[in-house]
């Protein structure tokens, strides 16, 4: 069936590239490999998705309320072309949700480098009442509803960055 339609062999073969890299097969398809807020902050805000996931409920990051950020998000997708790949957050204050955002990522391809992917600016809430805990419930999924990765991770506003 594919082989009779030449715009999909085509698109295919722009996702698979020139052709299968060896890769372990007791690897998930898809690895998300690290997640990092991008803005103006003394230190990195990195998670590492690959190590402890339940450690980052206990961990939060500090944002300076109003700051600027991104977040951009590493992955590496290994046998199978991946379609219609999302990232999915849910933001959470005093166990209600404020905020849902669905980002759509892509299709694609295997191969040994990582691809990334990061979000448009967004700016942290201000003022007395925004300052304080979020809970962040976030997932990569694709349109099969496959949920490839979820974790947890807590974001802390504050007035300034040391606060």
């Amino acid at each position: 069936m594919d082989k009779d339609d030449e715009s999909l062999c085509k698109y295919k073969k722009t996702l698979l590239g020139s052709g299968p890299a060896e890769i372990d097969p007791s690897l998930p398809n898809v690895q998300v490999i690290r997640m990092c807020l991008v803005c103006d902050a003394p230190s990195p805000l990195t998670l590492d998705l690959q190590g402890d996931l339940e450690a980052f409920k206990t961990q939060s990051f500090i944002l300076k309320e109003s700051a600027e950020y991104k977040i951009k998000i590493n992955f590496k997708v290994n046998r199978e072309i991946v379609s219609g790949l999302k990232y999915v957050q849910e933001t959470f204050r005093k166990g209600i949700r404020i905020d849902k955002s669905d980002y759509m990522v892509g299709s694609y391809g295997p191969r040994a480098d990582e691809y990334d992917f990061v979000t448009p600016l967004e700016e942290a809430p201000h003022g007395v009442l925004a300052r304080g805990q979020y809970n962040i419930k976030s997932k990569f999924i694709d349109d099969d509803k496959h949920v490839h990765l979820s974790w947890e991770w807590n974001l802390n506003i504050k007035k300034d960055w040391k606060d």
